[in-house]
Parts: structure tokens; C-alpha cells; sequence
């Protein structure tokens, strides 16, 4: 085999050309990109969930005035408008037929009360005394045909009186007998079934008497038509002289010195409402009010399957209208010390479950999962994998890799408590 020789240029040649091949083949390490992003801080304080609905308001009381007759209206002592009391006079229909029946059976009602007390009071008494008078002449008459007998009886068996005598004597005795007896069962029938019979029907007509005329006199009560309630006259919708027909009002009293907001909400978060939960009402002009919960409804509305609530505030002053649109607002749970940050930086995992980019000292992004509890209008609270004082991603973490570099950007201004939901101040009447 021929051997080759290389000389000493050939093999410096060949060994630049390999380092210089050597050189090419590593490349420079690829820098990772750097993303702008904006923060906040996790920050430690009270957060509240708020649920927020429309409702219409209702006046606290309402009374629409129906008469319970058929009149007409003799005159109108209120207009639309009006402030009444409980008790006043609002209207008064026509009504001089039935004060003539009034009249008529008060009269009756005076002559069954003057034939009770005559009739309890002295012929009954002195028919009593007359029966007793009969029963003790009987009884004395008897007692003396008996004494008569008796003494013709002795004369007869010693041989002195003759039998036609004895005879007489006898019968003259049964006769006072049967007076005596008759006497007695006259005193007895009046005492057991004359005295109470007589006493009942007297009574009896006494208080069909008493019934008429208070039958009447309501009547004529009727006819003066008095506010329930003390309020406003919201509704006159008549007029002097017109009959109005049954069944419809005359007169609408609303006590507006209190509403009430009825909203309906889904049922998962009437079961987080309790009776006195604190809530705000706030009209389109008007500032929100405080107001507090008093009624959820035990049952589901079969249309909507919503629960009806009710919001009861002050109104002395008129400014919430009963019929207006409102917005309710109901403190439903509260945290005094919670961890939270703002609801942008929540993200949702694809498999169901919530994480943040947390920014590390190193500058770098790391998705962290966390466990979620209270939410209010722009902030949520983690009761689970956050610190407070930690740092999160809020704007620019949706898609954002794991362990990217990133570089914050001025941080979202903060509110002194920032855990706090927004909303009006309340103000009282």
C-alpha cells in the first residue's frame, strides 16, 4: 500500500477548516421572549358577595275602598292627593231611605225592650203570686171540708146526723180537693214551664228587635265611607252624584311611609338569604337607600322557578314612587378577612378548575391552581393557594405559557379597601 505524505501546510489548512466547521455547527442560545403584563397584589381584607336585581315597588299598606252598597256618592270629602288618617271621613253616600228604616226600628226595638221588662218585671211576677194565693185558699178550703166530714162522720156513727148529711159533707170534700189539686198544678205548670217559656219569648223578641235595628243602623254605617289607614288618596276615580258600580273601588289609600321592593332571583342564591340581611334600593333619581330583607318566599314560582324576595326601606320623605322600576341590592354573604384579587386574573383550567399567574422573584410567570370563595362586582376571594402580598397576572394571562419571562407594567390603581364592592352610599330619610 502507498503511503502519503502530508506536508505541514496541507495539515494546518485542514485543521482551520475544521475548527472553522466545528464553529458553525454550535449555535448561539435562543433568548426567551418577554411579555408585558399587568398585576396586582393579593391584598387581606373584608370581601362581600352582593346580589344585585330589579324590582317594582309596592307601598307597605294599600287599602282600595269598595262600599258594601249600591249609592250614590252624596259627596266627596278628599281629592287625589289628599294625606288622610285612619278613621277619617272620605266620602258619603246617599243615604236618607235607610235612616228612615233606622228610625223605623229603633221605635220596634223600644217597644220589645218595654214588653221584656213588663213582662219580667210584673205580669209574670204577679201571675206567680196569684196561682200561689189560689194554691193556699185551696189548700185552706180543703183543710176545712175535711174537719166538716170528719165531725158529720162522728155525729153519724153515734146516730145524731142523718146519712144524707155525712153524704154531702163528702162530696163537698172531693170538690175541695180537686180545687186544691187544680191550684197546685196551675203553680207548678207556671213555675217549671210558664216563668222560663215567657221569659224566653219575651227575650226573643227583644233581640230580633235589636237585630233589625243593628242591621239597619250598619247600614247607614256604610254609607259613610272612613280611610283603614293612614297614607295618601292615590286613586278617586268618581265623581259627585255618579252611582258606582259593585265591586269596584271608589277610593285608593296607599301608606307610602315605607316600600317594599319585590324581586324575584334564582333559587341557588335565595338559599344564601336570610330575614334581616342588610340591602340597599336605589331608584333611576334617586340616591340607594338602606333597607333590610324581610321575606323569602317558602315557595318556588311554578312560571319562572324564581324565589320572590322581599326589601322593605323608609320612605318618610316620598322619594321612592310605589309602581317605579328599582335596583336591589342584598349583602347575601360577608368574609371580614379574606385573601382576594381582582376577578381578571381568575383563569379557568380546562380540565374544570381555577388557576393564576403568579409572578415570582425570578420574574416569571408560574400558573397556580387556587381554590375559590366569595365574589363581589370585581373581586374574588381565594381561600386557597395564594399569600397575601402575592403578585398576579390580571390583564394579559389568558394563553400566557408556565414559567414565562414577563415584565409587569404600572399596576391597576387600587382603592383603599380594595376587598370592598362598589356601590353608592346609602343614605337614610
Amino acid at each position: 500500500m502507498p503511503i502519503v505524505r502530508f506536508n505541514k501546510k496541507f495539515i494546518a489548512l485542514w485543521l482551520a477548516s475544521l475548527v472553522g466547521l466545528t464553529a458553525c455547527s454550535k449555535q448561539a442560545p435562543e433568548e426567551q421572549p418577554l411579555v408585558s403584563v399587568q398585576t396586582a397584589v393579593a391584598q387581606q381584607g373584608p370581601i362581600q358577595e352582593t346580589i344585585r336585581a330589579e324590582a317594582v315597588l309596592y307601598p307597605k299598606n294599600q287599602a282600595a275602598i269598595t262600599p258594601k252598597i249600591v249609592s250614590p256618592v252624596r259627596r266627596f270629602y278628599v281629592n287625589r292627593g289628599s294625606r288622610v288618617h285612619s278613621g277619617q271621613l272620605l266620602a258619603e253616600l246617599e243615604n236618607r231611605d235607610i235612616a228612615a228604616a233606622v228610625a223605623d226600628n229603633e221605635g220596634v226595638l223600644q217597644q220589645a225592650q218595654a214588653a221584656y221588662e213588663t213582662t219580667t218585671g210584673a205580669s209574670l211576677p204577679e201571675d206567680l203570686k196569684k196561682a200561689e194565693l189560689d194554691v193556699s185558699s185551696a189548700r185552706e178550703a180543703l183543710d176545712a171540708e175535711q174537719k166538716l166530714y170528719d165531725s158529720r162522720q162522728y155525729l153519724y156513727k153515734e146516730g145524731a146526723l142523718p146519712r144524707k148529711e155525712l153524704d154531702q159533707a163528702g162530696v163537698s170534700l172531693v170538690q175541695a180537693k180537686a180545687q186544691f189539686q187544680i191550684a197546685e198544678q196551675h203553680l207548678s205548670a207556671l213555675q217549671s214551664i210558664g216563668k222560663p217559656q215567657t221569659t224566653k219569648s219575651a227575650a226573643g223578641q227583644l233581640s230580633s228587635a235589636r237585630g233589625k235595628y243593628e242591621g239597619a243602623a250598619a247600614q247607614l254605617g256604610y254609607t259613610e265611607i272612613r280611610s283603614p289607614i293612614d297614607g295618601f288618596v292615590t286613586e278617586r276615580p268618581g265623581y259627585t252624584g255618579e252611582t258606582p258600580p259593585p265591586g269596584i273601588p271608589i277610593l285608593t289609600v296607599m301608606d307610602t311611609s315605607s316600600v317594599i321592593a319585590k324581586v324575584h332571583i334564582p333559587q341557588e342564591q335565595a338559599a344564601l338569604l336570610k330575614v334581616g340581611d342588610a340591602a340597599t334600593i336605589s331608584g333611576r333619581d334617586t340616591p340607594a337607600k338602606e333597607a333590610k330583607l324581610t321575606l323569602v318566599s317558602p315557595a318556588v314560582d311554578p312560571n319562572s322557578t324564581t324565589v320572590e324576595v322581599w326589601v322593605e326601606t323608609e320612605n318618610a320623605k316620598g322619594a321612592l314612587r310605589p309602581g317605579s322600576t328599582v335596583q336591589v341590592q342584598i349583602v347575601a354573604r360577608q368574609v371580614p378577612d379574606a385573601i382576594t384579587i381582582p376577578a381578571a386574573a381568575l383563569l379557568q383550567n380546562p380540565e374544570g378548575g381555577r388557576s393564576v399567574m403568579v409572578v415570582g422573584t425570578d420574574q416569571h410567570a408560574h400558573q397556580t391552581e387556587v381554590e375559590v370563595g366569595i365574589r363581589s362586582a370585581d373581586r374574588v376571594q381565594i381561600t386557597k393557594g395564594l399569600t397575601a402580598g402575592q403578585t398576579v397576572v390580571t390583564t394579559g394571562a389568558y394563553g400566557l405559557p408556565d414559567n414565562t419571562r414577563v415584565k409587569p407594567m404600572q399596576p391597576e390603581k387600587q382603592d383603599s379597601s380594595p376587598a370592598e364592592p362598589s356601590k353608592p352610599a346609602a343614605e337614610k330619610d
